[in-house]
């Protein structure tokens, strides 16, 4: 005759029903108060306790955890592999979180807390782990009794299976309109926008014009969902790579900021300065070796500046362009044989309007035909080389691997001023009898 406690039954049935059907369990608990599955939870071994909550829904999942006695939580974070342990902490208030990982080991608190710590500008750290997330069986109804009690806002609803891998994606549009006994996996769309929690800005910015949802699921490396990148966040992460781009396009570093102590400025941009110093005694150099010529039409000087201004003007419009087409993946690196004649009739057409009108100017200050004809056609030259120079720069940065915005202004300033004195004072020289 058995000796156990009226209660040791029903506890004792409630631990087999746990063993043996813990999605059954979870479904059941997804339609409970977290303290009331707490409650269910609590009493049974890490293991158990495992197997259901890592079937329960994203933020019913987070809040069950936080209900749980302190030992218990902690006995469960123990149990799990230290990534899942530390998506589930990211979801839970950050006075919960301190309070279960200052109860934990100091070698895993330490490491569940490195894990949390995401480089600054990676989607990781740009993410919002409160996600709304469910297995695909998951019915209609119970997914909106679910959000009607967030008091965020949530515009897609993501479908995980027992691994909490991502499987697809509803939107919140569509779940408003199914029937409430539908269930998630009728609804679900396969294709899933989204990026590894170390994506950089570039990857974000390129994984956000590809989809077609206002979210960006944020996964680990096996793809587990561990929070969402929203519309604001995924903004200032394109407001911030385009800011980025253009800082490094004249030679200042991305990690460079308003307020930035001056040292680490200094520390930043004066290599580059110091090769722009070097790219300028090179055009310095090719005014030189037409120094005779200059001194016998002194008229040469002064004009100068104004072929290498139009025609770095020039440049820089076909580079802000190309970095454009290339930043929003109109363009790839294949592409480049159709951008660069485009910009090569860009340049003769806009270098022969220009050299017109200049060539007329020229004209009517000097009384030299011949001074006026020769700069007419550096200009054109030197303007269809600067078209092509701005388009060709980027796509080759590219084709190389490297940022195609690193410092791409200075490139293109030597390749103008180059091609514009030479151009101008080499047609001066061979004509020098018609000045």
């Amino acid at each position: 005759m058995s000796t156990a406690s009226p209660a040791a039954g029903p506890a004792s049935l409630v631990g087999g029903y746990v063993r043996l059907f813990p999605a059954d369990v979870a479904r059941a608990l997804e339609d409970v108060t977290p303290a009331d599955a707490a409650a269910v939870l609590a009493t049974q071994p890490p293991a158990r306790t495992a197997d259901v909550v890592r079937r329960l829904s994203a933020d019913q999942a987070a809040a069950v955890v936080a209900a749980l006695p302190d030992t218990a939580a902690q006995r469960f974070l123990e149990h799990l592999i230290v990534p899942r342990a530390a998506a589930l902490l990211a979801r839970l208030g950050s006075e919960d979180r301190e309070r279960l990982l200052s109860g934990l080991a100091k070698p895993l608190s330490k490491e569940l807390r490195d894990l949390a710590r995401y480089p600054a500008d990676t989607a990781g750290a740009l993410m919002d782990p409160r996600v709304a997330a469910y297995a695909s069986n998951t019915r209609v109804e119970t997914v909106l009794d679910r959000l009607r009690g967030l008091t965020r806002r949530v515009y897609d609803i993501f479908v995980v299976d027992a691994e909490s891998r991502v499987t697809g994606v509803v939107p919140l549009q569509e779940l408003a309109l199914a029937p409430l006994d539908g269930r998630l996996d009728t609804l679900a769309q396969p294709s899933v926008p989204k990026v590894p929690a170390t994506a950089g800005r570039e990857e974000i910015v390129e994984a956000m014009a590809g989809g077609t949802t206002p979210s960006l699921a944020v996964v680990d490396f096996d793809g587990r969902l561990l929070g969402v990148l929203r519309y604001a966040a995924l903004m200032a992460a394109a407001e911030s790579e385009a800011s980025a781009d253009i800082q490094t396009m004249v030679g200042a570093s991305k990690e460079e900021r308003a307020l930035s102590p001056a040292l680490f400025a200094v520390r930043k941009r004066l290599p580059w300065l110091q090769i722009n110093l070097g790219t300028a005694f090179l055009a310095a150099s090719v005014v030189g070796l037409f120094e005779e010529t200059i001194q016998q039409v002194t008229a040469l000087a002064i004009l100068l500046p104004v072929v290498a201004g139009q025609s770095g003007n020039a440049g820089a419009q076909a580079l802000a362009v190309t970095m454009r087409g290339l930043f929003l993946r109109e363009i790839r690196v294949g592409s480049w044989p159709r951008v660069l004649l485009k910009e090569l009739a860009v340049g003769a057409l806009n270098g022969l309007a220009v050299a017109v009108v200049c060539a007329v100017g020229v004209y009517a200050w000097s009384r030299s035909v011949g001074l006026a004809a020769v700069i007419g056609v550096a200009m054109v030259l030197a303007m269809v080389v600067a078209g092509v120079a701005g388009a060709a720069i980027p796509t080759v940065l590219s084709a190389i691997g490297q940022d195609p915005a690193q410092s791409s202004s200075i490139i293109l300033t030597t390749v103008t001023d180059v091609a514009g004195f030479f151009t101008f004072l080499g047609l001066a020289q061979l004509f020098a009898s018609m000045l």
